[in-house]
């Protein structure tokens, strides 16, 4: 299976965690984009489950997830034609150059890292390796692949500024091998935030279901949950930071209807909130209704969704195994070929 990486066309590569359900953020912010990017680049789109075990997971609801989170790539535009989908875990040489660059990567850097000091203080008593040494892995996923560019959020690029340590540091001890990542700037789209607390970005692990809702809810959960979103005592429609609650429903307005937040401001002037809801929750559903209908389509056909990600682990694997067998060679293990 010959598949050079293209000349014509840079490489890039992405990938999210099965370990919640996918939010209208994470369709807004992510995998819209990368549907605008198949035809210009190379993709490779990949479901991260080893990085989900960094926290406890239930193997069944982990098997399910990521089985789903496939299926929304799909929905949600991605083209397996156009991008190689595959499981990270179905791809071992992700861990095997993991292990590599934790040889050349530093205690102190890694202590450093904003998630990692987050997550230790949420998680004390679940303070385990795995979450340590996270950002080595995902430089792992990056370099495994010579990606050029990684479309990446606020919150990850200190992660991404870790791979690019690490590539340059084994370059410049064994000798050009991996490509230097670069921050893809994706299309700018407002952050989308919770609808119970504008001051935190959507989550999909929020333990308050009213606080997201998922690129695949029904319409009576999305009327439900917008009717719900918080709001405040202004009474008036406005784009402003000093109404961070109707600015972030305006922006999933915008999002849905592709409309310019003054235009909607414009259109609801002298309206209530009520009124406003209303109108917010059917360009919702009118946007969400036919992906929800695809991926509900594709989890009926678990065969053709196995067929895409064992020919995406195929294609992904035959890449990974390049680069793995020449930093094997580098580093001075005897070839097994």
């Amino acid at each position: 299976m010959e598949t050079e990486k293209s000349q014509a066309k840079k490489r890039i590569f992405s990938g999210v965690q099965p370990s919640g359900e996918l939010t209208i953020g994470n369709y807004l912010g992510a995998i819209k984009n990368w549907v605008d990017l198949q035809d210009e680049y190379e993709c490779f789109y990949c479901i991260v489950d080893e990085h989900a075990i960094t926290v406890p997971q239930e193997p069944a609801k982990l098997r399910k997830r990521s089985l789903e989170v496939l299926a929304k790539y799909i929905a949600g535009g991605v083209d397996p034609d156009k991008s190689t989908l595959f499981i990270q875990s179905h791809v071992p040489q992700h861990a095997q150059l993991m292990w590599v660059l934790n040889s050349i990567a530093y205690m102190g850097e890694l202590s450093r890292m904003t998630q990692y000091k987050d997550k230790s203080r949420k998680s004390a008593e679940n303070l385990n390796a795995a979450l340590f040494t996270y950002p080595v892995l995902m430089a792992a996923d990056i370099l495994l692949y010579s990606a050029d560019l990684v479309p990446v959020g606020i919150d990850q690029k200190q992660h991404l500024e870790i791979a690019r340590t690490l590539a340059e540091r084994f370059n410049n001890k064994f000798s050009p091998t991996f490509v230097i990542p670069d921050i893809y700037t994706m299309k700018e789209t407002a952050k989308i935030m919770s609808l119970q607390d504008a001051s935190k970005k959507m989550s999909k692990s929020d333990d308050n279901l009213n606080g997201f809702i998922s690129m695949v809810d029904e319409n009576d959960v999305i009327n439900s949950k917008i009717k719900k979103a918080v709001t405040d005592s202004v009474g008036q429609i406005n784009y402003s930071d000093e109404q961070p609650e109707i600015k972030n429903l305006i922006n999933i307005y915008c999002a849905y209807s592709h409309k310019k937040p003054q235009e909607v401001v414009d259109i609801y002037q002298g309206k209530n909130y009520a009124e406003f809801k209303k109108d917010l929750a059917q360009v919702v559903v009118e946007g969400i209704t036919p992906i929800r209908q695809k991926y509900n389509d594709l989890l009926k056909n678990k065969d053709y969704l196995k067929d895409i990600y064992k020919k995406g682990a195929q294609k992904a694997g035959y890449e990974a195994n390049k680069m793995i067998s020449k930093v094997y060679r580098k580093i001075g293990f005897i070839g097994h070929e």
